[in-house]
């Protein structure tokens, strides 16, 4: 197994309807701080126990949405991208920029205004066009001008993209974009068919066609997705399953149950309340990790025309008097939180800056303390009536509907009742998109550069910005973070956007998760070459069954 020092955490799920009374709610008890874990970012196969093929299934926790990577927001939907749609460029165990289908890093002028990204030779997509460095612009094109494209902010002010030759790729800048390789390593950096962009358009989520170890095959709707074996993939003979498939287990208990009796061989986002009891389990094998990403509670201060439009008003005390927002981060204890809820696996997030972040500082790593007495200090002086009623929406899977009860009681004290409004994990990303919410209790999993965690969120009328929050002076402070290669200068100017952040409250920042991850590992369906990192994203592009030693 692959294993290195523990990084902090991200993200979270549900289904439902009912609003959760405020009775029955879980106590939260003030304990010690979570412990820190070793990161397993791996297990590999022995020497030749690799055995070719095979049908690994694998137990999703969510249904992702469209398979579309210019226009999806999903965890889930990048686990199943991750075996059928390539990357110019990728994150390894060690969170570090690696090339992926770029035959390296890209370079930039002195300037900075213009980037070239060399583009791999001889490959094909799984329809057979070969990937070239005009497909590479076909890709960015779209993501840059489609209506409904999540990836536009992620790219940065680009003035125009143009193929050099075969194998060039060349990007234009109005100012200098620092974090482009960064967001090259995720869906943006996804290259997808020009021959099935044309074909398909905006269904190319229905039949995704890119370069990967694998290919779509079938979608059956909250159910499960399957992918096969890509004989075009350049690298065929490093692939060893015959197919994937990815079935929907929204309950933890029922995944773990499946990952016991051997009907499913790989498990994501195991429940802190059974890793405990399965890491005891012969035959099962666990890979953990920390995140790059946070999990919390975003409220609605301008979203009425859906995400990405400019923010409209609000007429509510929770969206236009900042002291309401900031008497919420007050009230959560969040060190209780996580131990309570999640057994210590968790650790408490109090921005967008993981600690273990390169432009991790102290302004970054601050945490508003549990002061419940001020919150409610605070209630008082908006001129609020006592208990003040927050409608919170959430997923509802069993981890959450525990979160949420401990919310409650976390927050009762200050002054607050919570309504948490249980919602399946695809409605819940609809609701978050179009603004049809109070406050939603969600999570981003994470990306290496902190300006994937900030500024489509963050930034006026930005692709992910869903609480529709807009302050001319983060919106500055990001800008100019995204010009600077100065990784202190950076670092500085992300603990500024904390700060502003933390007074500002568009989105309370209450966890970090580590991702959990549970596989067969003994027996005539143990598998490895299965790996998660800080990313998020579990790998099986070169996972196989294995035989066992004697």
């Amino acid at each position: 197994m692959t294993a290195r020092p523990a990084r902090p955490t991200s993200l979270s799920v549900l289904a439902g309807a009912a609003l959760l009374a405020l009775g029955g709610c879980v106590p939260v008890q003030p304990v010690g701080a979570s412990p820190e874990r070793e990161d397993v970012t791996g297990v590999l196969a022995a020497p030749g126990a690799a055995r070719t093929g095979g049908d690994l299934v694998m137990a999703l926790s969510a249904e992702p949405d469209r398979l579309d990577p210019t226009t999806s927001s999903s965890l889930y939907t990048r686990y199943v991208m991750n075996a059928i749609c390539e990357k110019l460029y990728d994150v390894d165990a060690d969170g570090e920029l690696v090339p992926q289908l770029a035959a390296a890093l890209p370079t930039t002028s002195p300037d900075g205004l213009e980037v070239t990204i060399p583009v791999r030779q001889g490959i094909r997509f799984a329809d057979g066009t070969p990937l070239d460095a005009a497909a590479v612009v076909t890709t960015l094109e779209r993501n840059l001008t489609l209506e409904t494209s999540s990836r536009k902010s992620e790219l940065g002010p680009v003035s125009d993209v143009q193929a050099l030759d075969p194998a060039t790729v060349l990007v234009r800048y109005s100012r200098p974009f620092a974090p482009l390789t960064a967001s090259l390593a995720d869906r943006a950096g996804m290259v997808m068919s020009p021959a099935a962009l044309a074909e398909r358009g905006e269904d190319f989520g229905d039949h995704p066609t890119c370069v990967g170890p694998f290919r779509f095959a079938d979608r059956v709707p909250q159910t499960s997705i399957t992918v096969e074996r890509d004989p075009n993939y350049y690298a065929a003979d490093e692939v060893h399953l015959d197919s994937i498939t990815y079935r929907i287990m929204t309950d933890a208990n029922i995944r773990a149950a499946n990952l016991r009796s051997g009907d499913v061989q790989v498990a994501d986002s195991l429940s802190p309340q059974d890793v405990d009891a399965l890491a005891r389990e012969d035959g099962i094998g666990l890979l953990q990790t920390g995140s790059f990403g946070y999990q919390g509670v975003t409220f609605n201060l301008g979203n009425t025309e859906g995400v990405g439009n400019p923010p409209g008003a609000i007429d509510t005390p929770l969206a236009t008097d900042p002291r309401i927002r900031e008497a919420f981060s007050l009230a959560v204890d969040r060190q209780a939180l996580v131990n309570s809820v999640f057994n210590d696996w968790y650790e408490p997030a109090c921005s967008f800056v993981s600690p273990a972040s390169t432009y991790a500082t102290a302004a970054s790593d601050a945490c508003p303390p549990h002061d419940p007495e001020r919150a409610r200090r605070l209630l008082t002086e908006a001129g609020v009536e006592l208990p003040y009623r927050i409608r919170v929406s959430a997923s509802n899977t069993a981890d959450t509907l525990r979160l949420s009860q401990a919310l409650q009681a976390s927050v009762l004290e200050a002054g607050f009742a919570l309504e948490i409004e249980p919602v399946e994990y695809s409605t819940l990303l609809d609701q978050q998109s179009s603004g049809d919410f109070e406050a939603v209790q969600l999570g981003w999993s994470g990306r290496v550069d902190p300006h994937g965690n900030a500024a489509s969120f963050l930034t006026t009328a930005a692709g992910n910005n869903y609480s529709g929050y807009s302050n001319p002076e983060v919106d500055a402070l990001l800008q100019r973070a995204a010009q600077s290669t100065d990784p202190a200068l950076r670092a500085e100017l992300y603990g500024q956007v904390v700060t502003i952040v933390q007074r500002d409250n568009p989105i309370v920042y209450l966890y970090r998760v580590r991702s959990i991850t549970g596989y067969v590992s003994a027996g005539e369906d143990a598998v490895a070459g299965i790996e998660t990192y800080a990313d998020g994203v579990v790998r099986l592009g070169r996972a196989a069954f294995v035989t066992e030693e004697d």
